[in-house]
């Protein structure tokens, strides 16, 4: 299969990108500032452009937008939509105009996180994200024409970060990356849809 990986050069890509070539897969890194092909998750145009320059895939994964940290006694509802620009609106992006673009029975594999299931101080936005990308996969999955599947990974604290963000998170338990990468390994090869897989270690 010909798979896209946004934010293929990044922490997960890292260990997900060679997996899915051993496996025989043709990967296409796209990123904002890195891979084969340029994408900023921000700006629609820019997704409607990396569509149209790599053409009808079999898959696209998404693990390149992060939410920011935040502080509630100053958040505002204007940060948390900034927040969502690219972490909701673009993965959501992704699939609405993906599916006018891939391939009969292409997947889409998006990334949420643990918050949308276990509040955490400072990450009231990324609660908020990855709540509404859970429901938009739901309801996605119901909807999507040609045989396309979408599916979301919700990871905990991710192994190869855990020794630099886990003083930020004392106590969370990090999942392992080659359990991560299988799940994102199954979201592409296999034929579940609508799925919420919670990767919390």
């Amino acid at each position: 299969m010909r798979i896209v990986i946004v934010g293929g050069a990044g922490t997960i890509g890292r260990r997900l990108v060679p997996a899915l070539r051993s496996r025989g897969h043709d990967v296409v890194v796209a990123g904002r500032a890195s891979g084969e092909v340029r994408v900023d998750l921000a700006s629609p145009a820019a997704i409607e452009a990396m569509y149209r320059e790599v053409g009808a895939v079999d898959g696209v994964v998404s693990i390149g937008a992060h939410g920011a940290l935040d502080e509630f006694a100053t958040l505002t509802s204007a940060a948390l939509a900034e927040n969502m620009r690219a972490k909701f609106f673009g993965q959501a992006e992704l699939v609405l105009t993906g599916q006018r673009h891939c391939a009969d029975g292409a997947s889409f594999t998006l990334t949420s996180g643990i918050f949308a299931d276990q509040a955490w101080p400072g990450v009231t936005g990324g609660g908020v994200i990855s709540g509404a990308l859970h429901s938009f996969v739901l309801s996605a999955a119901l909807e999507l024409p040609r045989g396309m599947r979408v599916n979301v990974v919700s990871p905990t604290l991710v192994g190869d970060s855990a020794e630099t963000f886990g003083e930020r998170f004392p106590g969370m338990r990090p999942v392992p990356m080659d359990e991560l990468v299988g799940h994102y390994l199954s979201c592409v090869e296999g034929e579940s849809t609508g799925g919420v897989i919670r990767a919390y270690g």
